[in-house]
């Protein structure tokens, strides 16, 4: 009997661990699209059921460390991309492991885009959508440390 409990506790353990992973919430490496290099680490953060992401580290080689958004057209214009919130407003789809209503900004182009965040292959990496008008494009973001 106590043998039985205690896989139990264990497999619920694991259970609720691997759910824990299915979110957006974590840090990631966004990819570069062309050259598949790792361009950026982004922490993603849930407050209060709304997600906001945020440029923790630039890593590409030349990636000016000091660089401004001076493509931003609102409240983000001139100000540096190292700390630049690039997410805001992504809720949970009820029912889904899918977060959408949201923006995500380009910093390289100032542009905000529709945004949809999904978890895939079990929380590993993050399907990042930026559209306009249903046109858009898909990064494979990659969590850091799985």
């Amino acid at each position: 009997m106590k043998k039985t409990s205690l896989m139990a506790a264990v497999l619920a353990v694991l259970a609720s661990s691997a759910w824990a992973q299915n979110t957006p919430v974590g840090t990631w490496h966004s990819i570069d699209d062309k050259t598949k290099e790792i361009k950026s680490e982004i922490v993603i953060a849930d407050n209060g059921g709304v997600l906001s992401g945020k440029v923790a580290k630039l890593l590409r080689k030349e990636a000016k460390q000091d660089a401004v958004c001076d493509l931003c057209t609102d409240d983000r214009k001139g100000k540096p991309v190292l700390g630049l919130e690039i997410i805001r407003g992504a809720q949970k789809v009820d029912g889904k492991d899918v977060w959408e209503g949201g923006k995500i900004l380009d910093p390289e182009n100032g542009k905000a885009y529709t945004l949809r965040l999904t978890p895939i292959e079990d929380g590993k990496k993050l399907e990042v959508r930026g559209s306009v008008f249903g046109i858009g494009r898909t990064q494979t973001w990659v969590r850091v440390g799985s």
